[in-house]
Order: C-alpha cells, then sequence, then structure tokens
C-alpha cells in the first residue's frame, strides 16, 4: 500500500535520491554495510548509502516480531534479541561487522539453521521500500497472516535490491533452544548423505548439518531431555567448541572457504548422491545445500547439477560479468521482466545484479 504523510524523514530522503535519479537518468548502486558486495553481477552506479535509515522501530518480545530500518546492524539487533534469549530462526551470515537487516533481507541467505528453522523469507511479515519511481510502499505487517494476495513482501527476499530499496522490515524471532549439542561421525560423503536423510525422516532435534569432507558435523537443539536422548540414540563423539563451528561455517571463516578458487553453492534434493564434477565439497542443510570449490568450466558444472534437477549458483569469485544466478528459463524471464518492469520501470535499481536484462 502507498505510504502516507507520517513516513519518516530517512523514506521520504531515500525516495527523493531516486526521484532525482530519475531525473538524472542515473543507476543507483544500493549500498547497506557492504559485506556482501561480492554477491551477485558487478554493478555500476552512483552509491545510494541505506545506513541513512537506521534503528529499531518496535520490538515486541512476547509477541515474537521485532521491526528496525534497513539500516541497522545486524549485529545490534541480535544483541537486543539475546537479551531476551531470542534470535533470527534462519541464522542469517553477516560476512562482516558492518552487516544490515536491509542487506540480510536483500541478500537472501540463511544459515546453518534454515533446513531445519526455516528460510530468511518465512519469517519475513513485512517491508517497507522505496521502488524505482521513488514511491514509498509498505508491504505485510507484523503479524504471520496479514495480507490477501500476493505475498508481495517475501518478494523482496533476495531481490537484491532490484525491484525497490528496502527503508524497513519485519521479522519474526524465536527462542533460542535452552540447549545444543554438536556430534562428529567419520563417515565418507556418501554415507554422510545416507544417514542424514534417515535422520530427517525420525523425531530427531537436529538443527544444523556440515559434512566438511572428512568428517559429518550434527547439531541437536531443544530440550535437555529430547538432547540427551538423541545423543543415546546416535551415539557419537561430542565438539566442545561447537560454537564457533557453526560460526565458522555461517561466516565461511572455516579452511574450506578460504581457498581462492571460484566457489559454487549449488542446490539439489537432500538425497541426491555426490555428483561427478572435479574440485573439493562441503555440504550442508541435509544435504540440499553442497559447495563446490571448482576451477571447471561453469557450463558443464550448470550442465551435471541440471541434470540432476538442481541448480547452481557462482557465488564468489569467478567471471562477475557472465551468468552468476541460474539461467532463467523463457517463462520465468518473463515474469522477472514483469516485476522489473511494475517496480522499476527506469531500470535504475541496481541494473545487472542478478542478470544481465535487469
Amino acid at each position: 500500500m502507498p505510504a502516507s504523510a507520517t513516513d519518516s524523514v530517512e523514506n521520504r530522503t531515500v525516495a527523493d535520491a531516486v526521484r532525482q535519479a530519475i531525473a538524472d537518468k542515473t543507476p543507483l548502486c544500493i549500498r547497506g554495510g557492504n559485506t556482501k558486495s561480492f554477491y551477485g553481477r558487478h554493478t555500476d552506479g552512483a552509491i545510494l548509502d541505506t545506513e541513512v535509515c537506521a534503528g529499531i522501530v518496535n520490538y515486541a518480545p512476547t509477541e515474537l516480531v521485532i521491526t528496525a530500518r534497513a539500516g541497522t546492524k545486524l549485529s545490534e539487533l541480535q544483541a537486543v534479541l539475546g537479551e531476551r534469549n531470542q534470535m533470527f530462526a534462519f541464522e542469517p551470515p553477516a560476512f562482516g561487522a558492518g552487516a544490515t537487516i536491509g542487506g540480510v533481507v536483500a541478500s537472501g541467505l540463511s544459515g546453518p539453521r534454515r533446513a531445519y528453522a526455516g528460510a530468511l523469507r518465512d519469517f519475513l511479515l513485512g517491508v517497507r521500500i522505496v521502488n524505482g519511481q521513488g514511491e514509498i510502499l509498505r508491504f505485510g505487517g507484523e503479524v504471520m497472516k496479514n495480507v490477501a494476495g500476493y505475498d508481495v513482501s517475501r518478494l523482496m527476499a533476495g531481490a537484491m535490491g532490484t525491484l525497490g530499496i528496502i527503508t524497513e522490515v519485519s521479522l519474526k524471532v524465536l527462542p533460542k533452544p535452552p540447549v545444543e549439542q554438536t556430534l562428529g561421525f567419520d563417515l565418507d560423503a556418501d554415507e554422510a548423505i545416507l544417514r542424514l536423510n534417515r535422520w530427517a525422516g525420525q523425531p530427531l532435534p537436529l538443527s544444523a548439518s556440515c559434512y566438511d569432507g572428512n568428517k559429518l558435523y550434527v547439531r541437536l537443539s531443544g530440550s535437555v531431555n529430547g538432547v540427551r536422548s538423541a545423543i543415546q540414540k546416535l551415539a557419537a563423539d561430542s565438539k566442545s567448541d561447537a560454537g564457533d563451528f557453526w560460526l565458522q561455517v555461517r561466516e565461511q571463516q572455516t579452511e574450506f572457504f578460504q581457498s581462492a578458487m571460484p566457489l559454487w553453492r549449488v542446490s539439489l534434493a537432500p538425497a541426491t548422491p555426490m555428483l561427478d564434477l572435479p574440485g573439493r565439497w562441503l555440504i550442508e542443510w541435509g544435504g540440499a545445500q553442497r559447495w563446490l570449490l571448482s576451477d571447471d568450466d561453469p557450463s558443464c558444472i550448470r550442465s551435471v547439477v541440471r541434470e540432476t534437477g538442481g541448480h547452481a549458483t557462482l557465488f564468489r569469485g569467478g567471471d562477475r560479468q557472465g551468468d552468476v544466478f541460474e539461467p532463467l528459463s523463457p517463462i520465468l524471464l518473463r515474469i522477472h521482466r514483469n516485476l522489473k518492469d511494475a517496480f522499476d520501470p527506469h531500470r535504475l535499481l541496481n541494473p545487472g545484479r542478478l542478470y544481465r536484462e535487469f
């Protein structure tokens, strides 16, 4: 819905900047904390810094909802939630101290807990944006069921700022689990995938999984009795520094991610066997998300992944001017183009960040 006269000075400032860009026919490069500038295709334009929109608008711990302006630091929000023993259940990666909540939503990335708790878009209740015509718009609200029809707010998750400049977001939060314990198993990749899929069908309090090429780690989260029972059932060695381990996986700080080789994010059905591709693998999300370090030809990687029904994203490194995300089918391309026409008809917001066409 259109914004009202009560819109904040920050929102009006962003809207004025967009209208000026329209008048000058100048593309805009939208930037928050600049911690995820490596992600997506390279784009040029005048910098529009969203950190002007900062601060918590509303936090209702008993309602499990927090609303904040887009430029608010992720670390600030996590600290506030931590004081009430609450968290963002999708465990968003920051990739740097300057990460903002607007950048978290725009990138659409979720961390180790995603396969078991849900993705960012599942917790996104509402957004306020400035579209490519300088209009301030609000979608959704602060409750789970707040709209009839198409949920436009979740459309902004992962749009990389190409449909609108996010100025405010409302997110559902959850209580932190009372107990967490990480277990380790010495397995090969095929056996790790097999066990993860078998465990997924059992009443186990799984909250994260990672196979690093030598060992499978799983995190259990829940009540004291529930976690203790699961440990006895799985019977494995525990990992004492588990907190640091999952933080390093989430922020891509483990040894695996230090390579200078192109890093691919491969999405597959969890039970898919290991693919015949050269390179090193790290497996997350019960087998559904797999990271590949490889210098192999991008078209070959995508072809092999596509044959399994999956898709591949060139997450970091490689050619940032080419196809970074999975090429769209003609039907999906038309849908994306129509959305861009509706939200950013002048093609000024992060043009080319997702795909060449828009």
